[in-house]
């Protein structure tokens, strides 16, 4: 019996660097159609690029939560999320989705929204901003929520900052503990802005709160012993619908931040869809390797940095805040939580 070769870190990145070179290829068509010179060419060339590593920071945490819930997940519904949840991440949330705003907001048709999109970039660029507010509330409250869940866990055991995750741990003793808490920040951060805006933040903060809520209760139904859906979907359905909704509050900051270096739907399009491709392969990587068990604190820093992202998402109702500090806050949390877990290695070989 042949045992196969353990997969290289090379070869997780072959798709991701096929859709690379696409995607900045085509960026630079796209430069060059709308330029006609070499400057436009390298201009659209280098914000895809841009747009790429900003999706990749942003959704690195992504990609360590996406693994953690894999793991549990049933091959076959694994598999689908692989295949299937990428189209949707890809298309889904950095086409669609921005598309959806746009003929929500201008009450347009989708044709019409393309052709905005295509002719009239500043306007579309100004409606997305335009609704920033409702997605960061609504986005801001389910990241936080999954936060929460992780921390207020009563079968978690193993804490990075002892002091603090403990208490919280013992905390889900305390029954809608998690729920109230989000329910006043949302009250509080409501009382700072205008009455309209107050009304819009608090209604889509709930509306995302509802989301987490319903699909975590119907994940916790499928996974029940006694359900007649268990053959079919336990692991799989209720695991495979809130990994796609954590992504989508994932994407809406990176989607609306990207208006912020390009107005154009396709060049933010060909950037994110490039990024989402390397946090696929960054999960597969992850769940095969057992990469989460051989460094026991790295998923704590994935959720620190996923409660950073929601405490983020609601300030920016108040304030502007660079994407960088956005994506490089998460990626130092993750990074100081991988040191952390080497040095505990070291310390305990055994």
């Amino acid at each position: 019996m042949m045992i196969s070769a353990p997969r290289t870190t090379l070869s997780y990145l072959h798709w991701p660097l096929a859709i690379t070179a696409l995607g900045l290829c085509a960026g630079a068509l796209l430069g060059w159609q709308a330029e006609g010179t070499m400057s436009g060419v390298a201009s659209y060339f280098l914000i895809c690029a841009v747009l790429a590593v900003l999706e990749i920071s942003l959704s690195f945490d992504n990609a360590i939560v996406n693994a953690n819930k894999l793991k549990n997940m049933t091959p076959v519904w694994r598999q689908r999320f692989l295949t299937w949840g990428i189209i949707i991440a890809v298309f889904g949330m950095r086409i669609i989705f921005p598309l959806l705003i746009v003929v929500i907001a201008a009450k347009i048709g989708p044709i019409a929204a393309i052709k905005l999109a295509a002719t009239q970039p500043d306007d579309y660029a100004r409606i997305m901003q335009g609704a920033h507010l409702p997605i960061a509330a609504f986005g801001g409250t389910f990241l936080m929520m999954v936060a929460l869940g992780f921390f207020c866990d009563p079968d978690k055991d193993v804490h990075w900052f002892h002091w603090v995750e403990s208490r919280l741990a013992a905390s889900a003793s305390i029954k809608g503990l998690e729920v109230a808490f989000v329910l006043i920040l949302l009250i509080g951060f409501s009382r700072m802005l205008t009455p309209a805006q107050s009304d819009l933040f608090l209604r889509s903060g709930i509306y995302g709160l509802l989301t987490f809520l319903l699909v975590d209760t119907l994940g916790a139904i499928l996974d029940r012993p006694s359900t007649v859906a268990k053959t079919a979907a336990q692991g799989g359905l209720g695991a495979f619908l809130y990994l796609e909704v954590l992504d989508a509050s994932f994407s809406f900051d990176g989607v609306i931040g990207a208006f912020a270096l390009s107005q154009n739907l396709f060049v933010i399009a060909i950037g994110l869809g490039i990024g989402a491709m390397y946090v696929r392969a960054m999960t597969i990587m992850l769940v095969e390797r057992g990469t989460l068990s051989e460094y026991r604190y790295l998923e704590h820093g994935a959720f620190y940095a996923i409660l950073a992202l929601s405490v983020i998402m609601f300030m920016q109702t108040l304030v502007h805040i660079p994407e960088t500090i956005t994506g490089l806050g998460g990626a130092v949390l993750i990074g100081v939580a991988l040191l952390a877990s080497i040095r505990w290695n070291r310390a305990n070989p055994n």
